[in-house]
């Protein structure tokens, strides 16, 4: 789930990694043991009923195992470190295709940052930088996050700043991970608390599809250029990743995938999520 959090943070958690001395897995049973957490809704949820539960069920079964989740109640972003690594779960879903933790498969889906408005706003932009020019002064977002970014360049995070931390109630930063739920990236939305929600497609489009306020849905269609020339991505292919030298396992994944890819688009499809064409 590396594309919604910022690089610094990556490179943390990847050196965090590579002190962590990691074998493969050697398998006993017809399990699939699958990291998860029970705080990443709508990714992964405690009853099993998150859009990458339920792609990772379709997995085990067609590989001929039976899904085994374990399950923790720390953010998804520790689930390499403190999971995969350690030896007590051999498959992390969502990941970024070019995640320097992992070994991944090939793209599973693709998609990217999404504008989130009401349906009576008007706004149709689709660019990063289509914010610019609004009124629009109070924007929900998840911290750590490329929307960060996309404010920052627009001008728009010092007003916003204070609507932010109060989101998650004023905690540090700096003292402990925190962030905001995705259910109350859409609910600010439509509660008329944020006049808009830039945030990573998955996160928030069971939201958005379950909405009883008509809202509008914007895929950002360009990437973000830094003014020191390094480009800032805001869509992502996602995979499924392994550790590093577990080869076998990856190779019979990936083996399996193509076989359950329409099951795959069908879960993507109910969950609202928008698709784009892999490695596009």
């Amino acid at each position: 789930m590396t594309a919604r959090f910022t690089t610094s943070l990556l490179a943390g958690a990847a050196l965090a990694a590579a002190c962590t001395i990691g074998a493969a897995h050697a398998q006993t049973d017809d399990a699939l043991r699958i990291c998860a957490s029970t705080r990443e809704a709508p990714y992964s949820e405690e009853g099993q009923t998150g859009f990458e539960n339920k792609i990772a069920i379709a997995l085990a079964k067609a590989m001929g195992r039976t899904p085994e989740f374990v399950f923790t109640d720390k953010f998804g972003i520790y689930l390499v470190r403190d999971f995969l690594d350690a030896g007590l779960c051999d498959v992390v879903m969502g990941v970024d295709v070019d995640d320097p933790r992992v070994l991944t498969t090939g793209a599973v889906y693709r998609t990217g940052y999404v504008y989130v408005s009401r349906e009576d706003t008007g706004f149709d932009g689709d660019g990063w930088q289509d914010i610019a020019g609004t009124p629009y002064g109070r924007f929900a977002i998840r911290f750590y996050s490329p929307a960060e970014t996309i404010l920052k360049y627009n001008g728009k995070w010092e007003d916003n700043a204070a609507y932010l931390y109060g989101l998650i109630k004023f905690k540090s930063r700096r003292n402990q991970y925190n962030q905001v739920d995705a259910a109350k990236l859409v609910s600010e939305v439509t509660a008329g608390h944020a006049d808009m929600a830039i945030a990573f497609a998955p996160d928030v489009a069971r939201y958005v599809k379950a909405s009883g306020t008509p809202l509008r849905m914007t895929m950002i269609t360009d990437a973000i250029t830094r003014v020191d020339g390094l480009e800032i991505p805001l869509q992502y292919d996602q995979a499924i990743g392994v550790r590093k030298d577990d080869t076998a396992l990856l190779a019979e994944i990936s083996q399996a995938l193509p076989g359950i890819r329409g099951e795959i688009d069908a879960i993507l499809t109910d969950e609202g999520i928008p698709l784009l064409p892999p490695g596009s």
